[in-house]
């Protein structure tokens, strides 16, 4: 008995004698998960080899190659390849630009990790590999890359090399968030308006506090063309450069989300009613703003700049600055077609255009925000504007060949108009409301409901005029 009671007044001595750690411990604040001093913030020196690359393009498990965005790969080391090339992308119907690819698609492949993981990047030079069909889209030239995901030197890391040449570095994600990537070789205006850029997804360490059903990506980001000088083509189709003074001037020739004018459209994002939606949403410009909107839900949750500790509740739209980005998540109220918009309708006339199919046939909704379907394209550039133009901004009050709507069908009509007629009714149709007996009738047959002068420019209507001629031109057409 003795022995007992002195080894119970032994064990209390020890927990009096803890109990001012215990209480500091339970006191202490927790670990800053940004404190430098838990960071890696030394990687290894990077390594330029002339050593080439020639397999795939993009390699690693981590990517992701479309909007629908793969599960994280639990490996604590992701091996990423994106080399460089030139090559002929088709940013809208009929117009094949020669852009400047990272892992030869644009935007680039989409790279999904965590915080603590480290990035082991590899890239080659190939843009001075051959393109099939075309003999040189643009000369072979020096890229590089710049990850905004990383913490290391940018004199190090982000060096410029040759074609031909191979750099090799690594470094650590220190924060959670969705981050750009681009070309930073001068001029990196022209770098990343042709194309070379794409997002890095950081999830915290603990993951995301939400579960939801889909998860996609969605990238907006401007073209700045014009058919090229030397008048080269890609098959039937013209060639297109960039066009460095409508860049200078931030006058954007389409407005896209992943690359491609309104394919979102034509190939939606599916969901289901009562699913929850995350989408990852980066504006990488280069010189735009985006206020991006789904037509039809709020957001639930918006992350700005892909990190959980930024939180908003219950927006409708989330403004993106070049290079910002946000992770948006909302539930689909019901069955339907659910339209992501930049709400800058400005540049949703662009193309900056996307559904999200949730059983509602979005091709079959008269959705003021969207084109229908493509059913062929013209040769001619000025054509192909005048049909891209037609279809973003006339297809709520008309069709081309589809019967009436709020206004005539647009089939047929330079068979029933002159084209001095037409001109005038594009460039002021209240001014031919005053005095023409024929526009005074078909307003009188549509109901009152006038056409709004939508100031088009010169240029603009001779697009117009030239995609109606050729439409009208195509055996089969029937006027309605």
């Amino acid at each position: 008995m003795p022995e007992l009671v002195s080894a119970r007044i032994r064990l209390a001595a020890a927990l009096l004698a803890a109990l001012p750690s215990i209480c500091a411990a339970q006191l202490a604040p927790a670990r800053d998960p940004y404190d430098p001093a838990g960071m890696d913030l030394a990687p290894k020196p990077a390594r330029v080899m002339s050593e080439r690359h020639k397999g795939p393009f993009a390699e690693g498990a981590s990517l992701s190659f479309g909007a629908a965005l793969k599960p994280l790969d639990p490996a604590p080391v992701k091996e990423v390849r994106l080399d460089t090339t030139h090559k002929i992308i088709e940013i809208a119907p009929g117009v094949k630009f020669g852009a400047w690819t990272f892992g030869d698609q644009v935007p680039g492949p989409t790279v999904r990790a965590r915080v603590g993981d480290r990035i082991r990047f590899s890239m080659t030079n190939r843009s001075d590999e051959p393109v099939p069909g075309v003999r040189l889209t643009a000369a072979p030239m020096m890229h590089s890359m710049d990850f905004h995901a990383a913490m290391v030197s940018p004199q190090d890391k982000y060096r410029s090399v040759a074609p031909g040449q191979t750099i090799e570095f690594e470094f650590t994600l220190n924060y959670p968030g969705v981050f750009m990537y681009h070309c930073g070789t001068p001029m990196i205006l022209e770098h990343i308006a042709s194309g070379m850029y794409g997002a890095v997804v950081v999830e915290p360490r603990e993951g995301y506090p939400t579960k939801v059903d889909r998860e996609y990506v969605v990238i907006q980001s401007e073209f700045y063309v014009k058919p090229d000088p030397g008048k080269r083509k890609v098959g039937k189709a013209p060639l297109y450069v960039l066009d460095s003074d409508r860049l200078r001037d931030s006058r954007p020739t389409y407005t896209v989300f992943n690359g491609v004018h309104n394919g979102m459209v034509k190939n939606p994002l599916v969901a289901k009613p009562g699913e929850r939606v995350r989408l990852f949403v980066m504006n990488v410009g280069p010189s735009k703003t985006s206020s991006f909107h789904v037509v039809g839900t709020i957001f639930d949750r918006v992350w700005f700049e892909g990190n959980p500790d930024n939180q908003f509740r219950g927006m409708q739209t989330v403004l993106l600055g070049s290079s910002n980005s946000a992770i948006v998540e909302f539930v689909i109220p019901e069955k339907g077609a659910y339209v992501m918009v930049d709400h800058h309708f400005a540049n949703a006339s662009q193309g900056a255009i996307g559904i999200i199919e949730a059983g509602g046939k979005g091709e079959e909704q008269e959705i003021e925000h969207h084109n229908i379907a493509a059913s062929g394209t013209p040769d001619d550039p000025e054509a192909v504007q005048g049909k891209l133009a037609f279809e973003s901004k006339c297809l709520a009050c008309h069709s081309m060949g589809g019967g009436r709507k709020l206004g005539p069908d647009i089939a047929g009509v330079t068979k029933r108009r002159t084209d001095a007629w037409l001109s005038k009714w594009l460039k002021s149709p209240e001014k031919m409301l005053e005095s023409d007996p024929d526009a005074k009738a078909m307003l009188k047959e549509y109901g009152n409901l006038p056409m709004p002068n939508q100031n088009l420019p010169d240029a603009e209507i001779r697009q117009y005029l030239k995609y109606f001629h050729w439409f009208d031109s195509r055996a089969g057409t029937h006027a309605h």
